[in-house]
């Protein structure tokens, strides 16, 4: 059977998404197979996503962790993201969305380039930590500053 461009892009995100199954099931300590007696499962997130170029897919996986009181400078990710906090409380707001809190356990998505007006620890107590996953079709940094990527916005 002759492999054709739809294949390998098919089998690329198939395997990108088998990686990150492996990781999440890593960072709990199970194995996917392995279920024990009264054990659970939900569906945290399902979305779709915008067309993306198959033949260059790379996931990134990112940590991130706020100390009381601490936040970010307004930027974006010319990626799609894809959240999981693990600890505290999230405080965060993209452009034109109204604000909202994750608390551990919540996960969250951020559409490519939408500009962050909000991220930060709402205590200021306790951190918050969060897995950040992007998923890019192309070379760039993870995240800009809210400056450069309206600029970019405009090149395009």
């Amino acid at each position: 059977m002759a492999l054709t461009k739809n294949t390998i892009r098919r089998s690329s995100i198939a395997a990108i998404l088998l990686a990150t199954l492996f990781t999440l099931c890593r960072f709990y300590g199970q194995a996917p197979s392995a279920k024990p007696a009264g054990a659970q499962t939900r569906l945290a997130l399902q979305q779709a996503i915008s067309k993306m170029n198959g033949d260059s897919l790379k996931v990134s996986v990112v940590e991130v962790t706020y100390e009381p009181g601490a936040s970010s400078a307004r930027h974006s990710h010319p990626c799609p993201v894809i959240g999981y906090v693990l600890e505290g409380v999230l405080r965060s707001q993209v452009q034109g969305q109204p604000a909202a809190l994750y608390k551990a356990g919540e996960t969250f998505y951020e559409p490519a380039n939408g500009v962050h007006e909000i991220s930060a620890n709402a205590s200021t107590t306790q951190r918050a930590r969060f897995v950040a996953y992007f998923l890019c079709d192309h070379d760039t940094p993870l995240s800009v500053a809210a400056a450069a990527s309206e600029q970019q916005k405009e090149h395009q």
